[in-house]
């Protein structure tokens, strides 16, 4: 359990401080959503670009604590290049390894690849929001939903 800790550490860490596709509004965005979390203040724009059904280019701006940003760069990588309905699979399956209630991840570490790092964030109950802001943000931007996505 260790390593695996270590592991999330490291690449929370490292996706904090060198965040990808960020600060982003790719050419040509023709998705975007506003994600705010009042609990804690993380306050997240997503901008994604939509073709023919499959997200060619993704990138966020705001500003949040380490999980949320780090979640967010996770995210932005993750859904590029992959079908909308691919995205949406994607974030259940995320969604279902930080909140199912059973302890039993929902997807397969195999299937989740480096996103399975984002399920260590279970142990720290009150994190689990800050983790999917930017997966709930997504997925309203996939929408084009106007409001803002709150994770409360």
């Amino acid at each position: 359990m260790s390593e695996l800790r270590d592991l999330y550490e490291e690449v929370i860490l490292d996706h904090n401080r060198r965040p990808r596709n960020y600060p982003k509004n790719p050419p040509g965005a023709n998705r975007h959503a506003h994600g705010f979390n009042p609990l804690c203040g993380d306050e997240i724009r997503v901008h994604l670009k939509v073709e023919d059904g499959v997200i060619v280019d993704a990138g966020f701006e705001g500003a949040g604590c380490a999980i949320s940003t780090a979640s967010a760069s996770l995210m932005t990588q993750a859904v590029m290049g992959r079908r909308v309905a691919e995205a949406e699979d994607l974030f259940r399956a995320v969604h279902g390894a930080l909140t199912d209630e059973s302890g039993k991840l929902q997807a397969s570490p195999e299937r989740l690849g480096k996103l399975s790092v984002l399920a260590g964030v279970k142990e720290y109950p009150m994190r689990v929001k800050c983790a999917t802001l930017a997966w709930h943000t997504m997925r309203a931007a996939l929408a084009s939903e106007g409001e803002t996505v709150t994770t409360e």
